[in-house]
């Protein structure tokens, strides 16, 4: 702002300079001479005339007209001469004051009316709260109001103007795009961020993530062509299976979506939260398919703190009909500690080819440590057992159960 009050200042001055110049510039003196050079001109020019008509006899009394020529050119001049008298004149200093005064209520004014000044300020203090902006934007809580996106927005906007060659700031920008549903300047900013710093795994993501949302058919397949190059690394980020993942299964390609979901089941542990949910995405494209009628039974499994595991111990979940038949349904078993604690058992675990999961409306679930691996022995083992719930339905099991 300080440089626009001093550019507007000068120009202000400039303008004074223009218009107050010529004002007090005096003219009085000047104008007196020059009549008084037209007069004396008239004059020797009528001499010549009278002179030359006496010699032609045109003229009778000479002397009387020149007389006359003389009075007429004596009448022209003033009593008071202005070389004689002092030239009266209003103070230059109070003229230029004047002339800036005016100039500038006049431009304040105008600028008011028509200047944006209040726009023009906020700009500027979006600018200087920039930092405090990105650092609630990065911390731990990280929520900004709908107002505060927008002034990130301006003020990035802003350094990027200044600074076009950050792929950082680029960045930031579209994933503030794309948290504000703009997927236009979402993958304008990224695209510009992705020429910057090519190599960068999380522009790449990034900007893969924003044409694969793009409602541009175009941008659609130009991310999903990065993400399968993407893919071809050593190294493939976990995120680059669920984008694809997410693409395939949104244009109803559901063998491709399952293919990726095991890929992303194949890198990480079989305890992992995200592991049923995986199972659960894998089961209902099976279906989608229509070559699996197989209906999936998420089950998560706590431990009491009282059980301590030995070596040889095995997890044993299994699904039984909601009437509470001691014939399980489907089962699924589990060695090596620690035991998972997500599971899905779908018609892949059923015990016999009569008898189907899928076929069930209701279950109860049962999960069971046992602390030798023998199923026919009891004794010590641990237990735990859900109520009735529909098929389908994410289920909870407690084993904090011994058996005597």
């Amino acid at each position: 702002m300080t440089l626009f009050w001093l550019v507007s200042l000068l120009l202000i001055l400039l303008a004074c300079a223009f218009i107050g110049f010529p004002l007090l510039k005096g003219k009085a003196h000047i104008d007196s001479h020059r009549r008084d050079e037209l007069n004396k001109a008239f004059y020797l020019n009528r001499l010549d005339e009278l002179k030359a008509e006496n010699d032609h006899g045109v003229v009778e009394n000479e002397q009387e007209m020149v007389a006359e020529l003389k009075q007429s050119l004596l009448n022209d001049v003033p009593l008071h001469s202005s070389a004689n008298q002092p030239e009266k004149t209003v103070s230059k200093g109070f003229v230029f004051g004047g002339i800036a005064v005016v100039l500038t209520l006049l431009s304040v004014g105008l600028y008011s009316i028509f200047g944006d000044y209040a726009d023009v300020k906020h700009w500027q203090n979006v600018n200087h709260s920039m930092p405090q902006l990105t650092q609630k934007l990065l911390s731990s809580h990280g929520n900004l109001t709908v107002q505060e996106m927008e002034d990130l927005t301006l003020a990035l906007r802003t350094r990027l103007h200044e600074h076009p060659q950050d792929s950082t700031g680029w960045l930031m920008l579209g994933r503030i795009a794309m948290a504000g549903q703009s997927s236009k300047m979402a993958v304008g900013a990224l695209e510009r961020a992705y020429r910057l710093s090519p190599d960068k795994i999380d522009i790449q993501l990034t900007y893969a993530q924003a044409l694969i949302v793009s409602k541009d058919k175009g941008d659609q397949q130009q991310g999903r062509e990065l993400l399968k190059k993407m893919a071809k690394q050593h190294k493939v980020d976990f995120k680059v299976y669920s984008l694809l993942a997410f693409d395939a299964a949104e244009h109803k390609q559901y063998q491709q979506a399952i293919d990726y979901w095991q890929d992303m089941q194949n890198l990480i542990k079989s305890d992992d939260p995200r592991y049923a949910m995986l199972a659960q995405s894998i089961d209902q494209a099976k279906r989608f398919l229509g070559n699996n009628t197989s209906i999936g039974v998420p089950v998560t499994v706590k431990l009491s703190s009282a059980i301590s595991a030995s070596k040889g111990a095995v997890l044993i979940v299994s699904v039984h009909s909601a009437d509470g038949a001691p014939m399980p349904v489907a089962a699924a078993r589990f060695s090596g500690s620690p035991f998972p604690q997500h599971v899905v058992l779908t018609d892949d675990n059923n015990l016999t080819p009569n008898r189907r999961l899928s076929d069930l409306k209701q279950v109860i679930v049962k999960a069971r440590v046992d602390m030798d691996g023998n199923v026919s022995t009891k004794h010590g083992d641990w237990v735990g057992e859900s109520a009735v719930q529909k098929i389908g339905d994410p289920i909870k099991v407690t084993i904090n159960k011994q058996q005597p």
